[in-house]
């Protein structure tokens, strides 16, 4: 909003300092501030107020150190990061933008899934919540909107390199003219791939060219499952006080970055990456989003004062997915979602595993001494602030990993 009044202020009244709102690194900084404020100094308000609603966590009896004294810490804390992520969002961002638009819809999407899951658990005293069909058909059915609106809407688009076949170089002259006109595409990235783009069309156009108009049919369940996944990671990651806001907070802080190279045409063009065309405009969504997610980590680490909840949790996987995906970085997912990913594979290890035994040899057998990762240090008797820390450091190595493929390949 603050960017159309500056906008209008500019050109009708030269208002000194109103063209600053024309820069995308500006409105960012003023974004991560404001909701860096906006999560500290209201987030305690929230906390009160939720404690007064009696929105007390119900804990389960798992044998963990220290799980009693977590029991009736307030939930639904994720309510803190949303608010904290969309009013900077709001204020500072264009909301004409397509991208901005997807980002705000996945926020709100999420969240009301997450909040009636931590509702059913608090209030109608239900163990197991929303029930998991439901979550499932919440996450199949945004990423069927954010698939769609990849696919078919006009304003999302990439600009491909101009090459002189006569030198075999790119021709790097600033301006609009260095490169083709903006086309539809389903190409994504590759990490650590000297020809670095993939095109989803490629999965069926192999078997007769002509089937490259019905690319949709492989890229829309391809965003599907990358969206449930990813929002399916974050919740299970949130077992620990401040894991999931840590460790979201630098994927995060790592995604703004490559928004912000995809989104310049000058930096795109140096460091041979694929430029689309207002995507450098969610780097201010991504901005209030870090902010949001630091300034609740204040009252998240150990010993928590309140948890996210699935308000928060699948709310913060939801956006991750669609970031990942709109600056056709999906690939780095495995990378810069390390934590995520090993929280959510060593599920599926566990569980896989338990069944296999439990049907050969009558008694199931565990790989861990209990999954998610986390909690078998937990079991190992390693302090969770410890834990938390560890895992943070290895998700700034991963995110420096993922910084690294823009130029190895």
């Amino acid at each position: 909003m603050l960017y159309y009044l500056f906008q209008y202020l500019e050109s009708e009244y030269q208002f000194p300092g109103a063209s600053l709102f024309q820069f995308i690194t500006f409105r960012a900084a003023m974004a991560i501030i404001l909701s860096l404020l906006i999560s500290t100094i209201y987030g305690k308000r929230i906390i009160i107020f939720l404690q007064k609603k009696q929105m007390g966590e119900s804990i389960r009896e798992l044998g963990l150190d220290g799980q009693a004294e977590k029991a009736g810490t307030p939930t639904m804390g994720g309510i803190i990061i949303i608010l904290a992520t969309l009013v900077p969002a709001l204020l500072f961002a264009k909301l004409d933008n397509i991208y901005i638009i997807l980002l705000i819809i996945t926020t709100l999407w999420m969240g009301v899934i997450g909040f009636t899951d931590d509702y059913l658990k608090i209030k109608k005293k239900d163990k197991e919540g929303l029930a998991g069909r439901f979550k499932v058909i919440g996450q199949v059915g945004l990423g069927l909107i954010v698939g769609c609106t990849m696919y078919f809407h006009d304003d999302i688009t990439v600009k491909e390199e101009k090459v002189n076949s006569d030198i075999e170089q790119v021709v790097t002259v600033e301006g609009e003219s260095d490169f083709n006109p903006a086309i539809k595409s389903t190409k994504t990235t590759l990490p650590f791939i000297k020809n670095n783009e993939f095109d989803y069309a490629s999965l069926i156009t192999w078997i007769n060219p002509s089937l490259a108009n019905y690319a949709w049919l492989v890229f829309i369940p391809i965003v599907i499952f990358i969206v449930t996944a990813v929002s399916n990671g974050a919740n299970l990651t949130d077992g620990i006080d401040g894991l999931a806001a840590g460790s979201s907070a630098i994927i995060v802080l790592t995604l703004a970055l490559f928004a912000w190279v995809s989104g310049n045409i000058v930096f795109s063009d140096y460091l041979n990456v694929m430029y689309i065309p207002n995507s450098g405009e969610m780097t201010i969504y991504i901005a209030a989003f870090a902010g949001a997610l630091v300034g609740f980590l204040w009252y998240n680490t150990y010993p928590a004062q309140v948890f996210m909840g699935d308000t928060g949790s699948l709310t913060i996987g939801g956006i991750i997915a669609v970031i990942a995906i709109a600056i056709r970085k999906e690939f780095l997912i495995p990378i810069v979602c390390g934590i995520f990913f090993i929280e959510i594979v060593s599920v599926m290890m566990q569980v896989s595993w338990f069944k296999y035994t439990k049907k050969k040899y009558g008694d199931g057998r565990r790989i861990f001494l209990m999954s998610p990762l986390h909690h078998h240090y937990q079991k190992k008797g390693i302090h969770e602030s410890k834990i938390v820390a560890r895992f943070w450091i290895i998700g700034i190595f991963l995110a420096i990993i993922a910084v690294i493929t823009l130029k190895v390949r």
